[in-house]
């Protein structure tokens, strides 16, 4: 049974675990939201959850996940646990009538994601949504103008990177069969902003991947995407230097994004578009892009409209990461179908 809405028409979250990107990212961005509120956090340690809520000014702490689930006065939850816990929790999630945030990559596998929309489309009455943040911010809704509206003439290939270094064995990013290593955590942004400003999914891809020899993650992949006329390449990384930028190239323009995944809350974020050999500056306004995916998904809640990206999107996304992956082990390229 789906909970009641508040009165004061907001969409009362509850945080699934202290995990910091949800404590130092998601949660502050959300209380800033007009249509959200952040009325609780759950941990395993009882105490870990009453620090984190006192700390951040959330009304309930719960000694366990499946607490916050049974407790009513939560209509909405936010999925911040481990890769492999996506899914699981998810499902809980809606099981107890509550809608659902879940961080991305959706699942491990094609079938795990598959999974989770089959639930999702058992509980109708509910929202469920990926955590894709960058979408939602402006820098991202000008570029898919850009790329549509003839600004760059006919948009034909995608470059993209995004690194950072990492080398924690103790990081679950690092950690073998709970989702690590860079391609499920970064490279699953290139993949996406593919697919969501070509507006279609690749035809065939091709995968380099290189592990750590100790955790056994893939610590640099490449990607190319074939989508017939149009093509995307990007590099990601677990251990090279911090960067991350987005080149859209068309027939006479191009874009470029300065800081198109992390987009700063805290100070504005440009992007350029280069017609011949003029070069155009385009600022955006400080925001926060955790704040505007909150309120699409809260206003989606409100209003029983569709939410800003359907569930099937996570499963073709991971349908592409799975293909990447049988690429690379196989050495050639991957049809998908």
């Amino acid at each position: 049974m789906v909970a009641a809405m508040s009165s004061e028409k907001k969409v009362r979250f509850g945080i699934l675990s202290t995990a910091l990107i949800g404590t130092a990212k998601v949660i502050p961005a959300m209380q800033q939201g007009a249509l959200s509120e952040v009325h609780g956090i759950a941990s395993r340690d009882l105490t870990r959850a009453q620090e984190a809520a006192q700390s951040l000014g959330i009304a309930k702490a719960y000694g366990s996940y499946e607490d916050l689930l049974a407790d009513p006065d939560i209509d909405a939850i936010y999925n911040p646990l481990p890769n492999h816990l996506h899914v699981p929790w998810s499902i809980k999630a809606l099981e107890a009538g509550k809608h659902v945030l879940c961080e991305k990559p959706i699942g491990l596998s094609v079938e795990e994601a598959t999974a989770l929309v089959d639930a999702g489309r058992r509980h109708p009455e509910l929202k469920l949504m990926e955590a894709f943040m960058y979408r939602h911010h402006p820098q991202w809704v000008k570029a898919k103008e850009l790329t549509t509206d003839g600004s760059i003439g006919e948009l034909r290939t995608i470059q993209s990177a995004f690194s950072y270094f990492n080398d924690d064995p103790s990081n679950i990013r690092n950690q073998e069969g709970i989702g690590g290593g860079g391609l499920m955590d970064i490279g699953c942004y290139c993949i996406s902003l593919s697919r969501f400003i070509f507006q279609a999914e690749p035809r065939r891809v091709v995968g380099l991947v290189e592990n750590d020899p100790n955790f056994k993650v893939d610590r640099l992949a490449l990607g190319l995407l074939d989508f017939g006329k149009q093509s995307s390449n990007f590099t990601c990384s677990t251990q090279l230097v911090p960067y991350q930028r987005v080149n859209l190239f068309g027939t006479t323009g191009r874009v470029e994004i300065e800081i198109p995944f992390n987009a700063p809350p805290d100070q504005p974020c440009r992007l350029w578009i280069q017609r011949g050999e003029e070069i155009e500056e385009i600022t955006f306004e400080v925001c926060d892009q955790y704040t505007i995916q909150g309120d699409l998904l809260a206003r989606a809640i409100l209003e029983n409209g569709p939410v800003p990206t359907p569930i099937e999107d996570a499963v073709a996304n991971m349908r592409v990461i799975e293909a990447l992956f049988q690429s690379a082990s196989e050495g050639g390229w991957t049809v998908l179908d």
